[in-house]
């Protein structure tokens, strides 16, 4: 009798080891990263589907705070006819006359842009939500003369949904996926095209150089980091930090954790490939990635066979120089300790 699966789980799993992905990268040489990347990035954009209508941005600064060596400015910006985004701003105040590099920091899951940016009332809160995750690189970003922007993305900060429509146990991303979805809307495509306004915004900026932008992030900020830096060219300079990892699972033949929702979930991705092939779009553009050993989110040997495909992409593009990781004794943070060299060095 033929094996039966009652569980989705175990469906799921029978398909994902039948099936073969068709564009992930199996080359070797320059000729074949090109054409790859030409076909994995017009199919990856046709499974992202509908993307909304630009809009101007009709900027309006809210609220602006002196913090003593940078000022943190609250920014509010239109995105799709429907939809504006709220974010801080955080600019060095010795900027003077000059233009600097901007970096897109990009916030995981948690309170939004607040996280990233070191925004908290006392110590108490600090060290609850921003210390274990060495969460505010916003703030070391424009401490080391950066112009950084700091979004809130959808479902997070102050674009969460209502709780009563929510309703509790439910997971937000989820629920604004599916709302989404009904307009033929994909919330992943929807976070890509925020950022990518985000980028017009910051471009916009009279302190900001507008040929030198960076974007770094940490978990559900990589995968933004991932994709902006895959599908933006204007992003020069990329950290993707407790993100990189397979679908498929990791090296020790057991299967990758359920990190995935909502907000970041990528439509038919293993029919064409996996994560690192998303990554492998960045090159040749300098990338670093940050795995942590005690990561229990995205493990440690999942994230390092992940790499080495992302390597094998890089050199393929002729810029395995371009590449590095900061494999860190931490678990699922940020590190930092390469990323604000690595900035330097190329942004």
């Amino acid at each position: 009798m033929a094996k039966r699966n009652l569980s989705p789980y175990e469906s799921v799993w029978a398909w994902i080891r039948s099936e073969k992905p068709k564009l992930s990268f199996d080359g070797a040489s320059y000729e074949d990263f090109v054409g790859w990347r030409v076909k994995f990035k017009e199919r990856l954009l046709e499974l992202l589907g509908r993307w909304p209508k630009k809009v101007p941005l009709n900027p309006e600064v809210v609220e602006s705070v002196d913090l003593g060596d940078y000022v943190r400015e609250k920014v509010i910006y239109d995105v799709d006819e429907y939809s504006s985004v709220s974010a801080y701003v955080l600019v060095p105040k010795d900027v003077g006359s000059g233009r600097r590099p901007g970096i897109l920091a990009a916030h995981g899951h948690g309170r939004g842009k607040v996280d990233v940016c070191g925004v908290v009332k006392d110590k108490e809160e600090y060290d609850r939500f921003i210390k274990p995750l060495n969460y505010d690189y916003a703030v070391g970003f424009v401490k080391r003369g950066y112009v950084v922007i700091a979004p809130d993305w959808r479902g997070f900060g102050e674009r969460s949904s209502p709780e009563e429509w929510v309703r509790p146990h439910r997971d937000k991303c989820n629920v604004n996926y599916f709302a989404y979805g009904y307009l033929g809307y994909h919330l992943l495509t929807l976070q890509i095209w925020d950022g990518m306004r985000t980028i017009d915004y910051l471009q916009s900026r009279s302190e900001v150089d507008g040929d030198r932008i960076g974007c770094a992030g940490l978990s559900f900020g990589g995968t933004m980091t991932m994709y902006l830096a895959a599908l933006d060219d204007r992003v020069k300079v990329a950290c993707i930090s407790g993100y990189l990892s397979t679908i498929r699972g990791d090296a020790m033949g057991m299967r990758a954790k359920a990190n995935f929702c909502g907000a970041q979930y990528m439509p038919g991705l293993l029919r064409i490939g996996d994560i690192p092939d998303v990554a492998g779009l960045i090159a040749p553009k300098p990338l670093l990635i940050e795995m942590g050993e005690r990561d229990t989110c995205f493990v440690i040997d999942d994230a390092k066979r992940a790499y080495e495909k992302l390597k094998r992409i890089y050199m393929a593009a002729g810029a395995p120089e371009r590449l590095d990781c900061d494999i860190h004794p931490g678990g699922h943070s940020w590190s930092g300790a390469k990323a604000y060299d690595w900035f330097k060095r190329w942004l």
